[in-house]
């Protein structure tokens, strides 16, 4: 369906997805998979429409944040491997197994369940090496052990891999912490090696570590923000960003919805939280904070209209918001991009995280699924 049939839609570029796809391949060369993070409906940029791209641009498999995610992308065609990184709910065990979908156990309540589940899917046992969220200790991995070796023979088959996470793998001049965990992680790969799982995949680095050195490349890398074309910190892209040139994916646009004349005094929005100063012109956007444009833009944010940057003025309203257009060119019905370029003008998302406080990871993932998403 054309975008003209919509007040609001994104657009996702196919030939700048390929472009970071490449970058990656290029720094893990051709014996690491590459697997496509896409969990949080694929950071925002849709998690079928987005993972159908990607998958036909050639990632050799995907992790995904539950089961439920993974069968979505089972049941859009996609038949490559997944693996979901999240906690799995023990009725999802079974649907996993006949889904083809390898989960990840982290814990003993969950092993126990899945040891006594009648339906086994493959699995990635996950060790928590410093970050202090999922995974069993290097102390515990003993106990994991025995318990394998106490059930039948079916789940120490169905053991695949073992993963590890990094906490701050975001700088290229401060890695202690990371190689701490990394030194951890191969600990416990000798131990489970030592015990006979001598083939699992092993895989540790996102898209900062992969970033940071191909020591932590290992047998796969899980890209995730990098793949749609946007930097985990603003030190990896100081560092990195002269000869590794990401490039966003995502363009998010509006429309004017309605243009009008404001006398000096007028108030506008909600709440009476802004006066204009002077005679102003107004333009109405049909977007607001349901569809992600978050509340803390009131006053600061901007959008971009005929390559002009317009300032919005008072509260973002659930579904509307207002900026001025006072000296630029602006009629019913022209494009507001409010991510992206637009003549010699861009909104990024750093820029709009910047402006409310938060991270580009939090703005990205939190604009509004039901938005349509098309590929160009």
């Amino acid at each position: 369906m054309s975008s003209q049939n919509y007040k609001t839609w994104i657009n996702l570029k196919s030939s700048l997805a390929d472009h970071n796809l490449k970058i990656f391949r290029s720094l893990i060369g051709p014996k690491v998979k590459l697997w496509a993070v896409v969990k949080s409906n694929a950071y925002g940029h849709g998690l079928l429409t987005f993972s159908k791209l990607v998958n036909e641009l050639g990632v050799d498999g995907f992790c995904a944040d539950s089961v439920i995610e993974g069968i979505k992308l089972r049941d859009s065609g996609i038949k490559k491997p997944i693996l979901v990184l999240g906690p799995t709910l023990p009725n999802l065990l079974a649907e996993a197994r006949r889904k083809n979908i390898t989960i990840t156990i982290s814990n003993f309540d969950l092993l126990d369940r899945y040891l006594k589940s009648k339906e086994k899917p493959d699995f990635h046992l996950k060790i928590d090496t410093g970050m202090h969220r999922q995974g069993f200790y290097f102390s515990e991995i003993g106990k994991f052990l025995k318990k394998l070796r106490t059930s039948n023979s079916e789940p120490r088959t169905r053991l695949k891999g073992v993963y590890t996470h990094f906490a701050s793998a975001k700088d290229i001049n401060y890695t202690t912490f990371t190689d701490k965990q990394f030194l951890e992680f191969q600990k416990a790969i000798q131990l489970l090696e030592k015990s006979g799982f001598k083939n699992l995949i092993k895989h540790c680095a996102a898209t900062g570590a992969t970033l940071i050195n191909n020591k932590y490349h290992l047998d796969a890398v899980r890209i995730g923000i990098g793949l749609y074309g946007l930097w985990p910190s603003m030190e990896l892209e100081a560092q990195l960003g002269n000869k590794i040139k990401l490039q966003p994916a995502l363009s998010w646009y509006s429309v004017v919805s309605e243009v009008k004349d404001l006398k000096k005094g007028d108030y506008v929005g909600y709440d009476l939280v802004e006066r204009v100063i002077r005679p102003s012109k107004i333009a109405v956007i049909p977007i607001g904070y349901w569809h992600g444009f978050d509340r803390r833009l009131s006053g600061i944010g901007e959008v971009l209209i005929n390559g002009r940057r317009a300032r919005v003025l008072g509260r973002v309203s659930m579904d509307l918001i207002v900026v001025d257009v006072t000296g630029i060119k602006c009629k019913f019905g022209d494009r507001a991009t409010l991510i992206g370029k637009q003549g010699k003008e861009e909104i990024t998302l750093y820029e709009m995280a910047r402006k409310i406080g938060t991270s580009h990871y939090e703005v990205v993932t939190r604009i509004n699924p039901l938005i349509e998403r098309t590929i160009i």
